[in-house]
């Protein structure tokens, strides 16, 4: 299938590695020009020299801690003069935490819907008039699931992503945008590894998991390429969990 994707434009948050990365490798394939952002710039450039190296366009690369004030508007800026305009907006930076006590500070609430959310809300609605000047546009968050195993502070950052982008897609839909979710499940990366023994992958891989294994990054990937492509044009508002049968509910 011809995804009609190339010469389009994307920003690519938390490019650096895991379902960021495979995302914005996936683009650059199909002939997407993008602009990769995350805090390690030497993990950047590894990924620039891959790109580059199998017959892609050199991406621009902005290195940004995006928990620093201002910091949406700020690659939100370097990112259009770098581009010209941005046609697919990949929201991937975040991170989840293990469970907190109820007696948790506010200071750990606060940092994680910022991360979570509120960044997410800012660095799109910098990017959009952008996208309805040009009557087109992709946003593609990377979101998680809303099924917790305990008390996590990232589970209402997530949901309010979902809560958000359904609004937000009813907003924009009139100016050709589409603004979808994709939660992932057990999805390989630097950050499962650290969290979860080998032991318990496997565990929970033969109890949990329909398919009996996580996920790669490029099996996520995939999606999210197809939703940001024009083929896509009749989804949004939509959540596509990508987790292998792990989620137990229909709806």
């Amino acid at each position: 299938m011809d995804l009609k994707l190339k010469d389009k434009t994307a920003l690519v948050t938390g490019a650096s590695q895991g379902i960021g990365r495979a995302i914005a490798k996936g683009l650059a394939a199909e002939g997407v020009k993008i602009c990769i952002a995350a805090r390690r710039r030497p993990l950047l450039e590894t990924l620039a020299k891959e790109i580059t190296a199998a017959g892609g366009i050199a991406p621009t690369i902005v290195e940004v801690d995006i928990m620093e004030d201002g910091a949406p508007q700020r690659l939100a800026a370097d990112a259009l003069k770098a581009l010209g305009h941005i046609d697919i907006l990949i929201n991937c930076a975040g991170g989840s935490r293990l469970a907190i006590p109820i007696d948790a500070p506010e200071e750990e609430w606060d940092s994680v819907m910022t991360l979570n959310f509120i960044r997410v809300r800012q660095l799109t609605h910098a990017i959009l008039p952008d996208m309805v000047k040009n009557g087109w546009g992709r946003v593609i968050n990377i979101s998680g699931k809303s099924e917790p195993d305990a008390l996590l502070a990232s589970t209402p950052a997530k949901a309010a992503i979902h809560a958000w982008s359904k609004g937000l897609s009813r907003a924009v839909g009139k100016h050709g945008i589409t603004v979808n979710c994709i939660p992932p499940g057990r999805i390989m990366s630097e950050q499962i590894r650290r969290k979860y023994s080998e032991e318990f992958r496997t565990r929970q891989s033969a109890e949990e998991i329909p398919v009996g294994r996580y996920g790669e990054p490029e099996e996520l990937a995939a999606l999210a390429i197809f939703l940001a492509s024009p083929v896509a044009g009749y989804i949004t508002g939509a959540v596509l969990p990508v987790d292998g049968g792990l989620r137990r509910y229909a709806f």
